[in-house]
């Protein structure tokens, strides 16, 4: 009897220990939640590149080369640092013109251009929610390809005198076991009432896995 209660409580114990170890081996294979950014333990942790698609950093950069072209520019420094009356600007909608679906991503780069362009200091932006409104009443759809008679409309109505338009596109190579994905943000300023590009520039940006 006591060898027979010795042999249950030895297998009781081999079993617990058991699933003792595969809920360990579970937890240690369980997903992983990390917070990343500034003032965290992984500040870096949006720099990665995770597939070949416009991300956050991606149009920070386009973005932000695209306005220190701009803001060193002949019109900039003479028609809106050179203006005794800060000129408005409004962003007609930017076209998507890869074949990737950017809802996510155009509106992201909509918020960093306006922003940017807003924390300069030398321009007043026109607030998107009222353009987006006006727009709609005239017609004008997100993505919608610049027409000078309905920016001039719209224009009018928003009491602006240039817009920020373009578009983003996209050029997709494959390689054997690469894949890579160029992307061009190419923007202009245009004077609504005349209809004449002040500026107008190209940034690229280049995305690449290898498997």
């Amino acid at each position: 009897m006591i060898r027979i209660r010795t042999q249950r409580v030895f297998s009781a114990l081999v079993l617990s220990l058991s699933l003792g170890a595969l809920l360990l081996v579970g937890a240690g294979c369980a997903p992983r939640a990390l917070r990343g950014g500034e003032g965290t333990a992984n500040p870096d942790l949006d720099r990665p590149a995770m597939s070949v698609l416009l991300d956050r950093d991606d149009i920070t950069y386009l973005v932000d080369g695209y306005l220190g072209r701009l803001e060193s520019s002949a019109f900039w420094q003479q028609r809106v640092k050179g203006s005794a009356k800060q000129p408005i600007l409004a962003i007609w909608p930017i076209r998507n013109a890869t074949s990737q679906h950017l809802d996510d991503q155009m509106l992201w780069l909509l918020s960093s251009l306006e922003t940017s362009l807003i924390n300069s200091g030398a321009v007043a932006v026109v607030d998107r929610s009222r353009q987006e409104e006006l727009a709609r009443e005239i017609g004008i759809q997100q993505g919608s390809i610049y027409d000078p008679a309905s920016a001039q409309r719209l224009g009018r109505q928003l009491g602006a005198q240039y817009f920020v338009t373009g578009k983003i596109t996209s050029v997709d190579e494959r390689l054997n076991k690469k894949h890579r994905v160029q992307y061009s943000l190419f923007l202009q300023v245009i004077e609504i009432e005349t209809g004449v590009i002040r500026f107008q520039d190209q940034i690229d940006r280049s995305k690449q896995i290898e498997r």
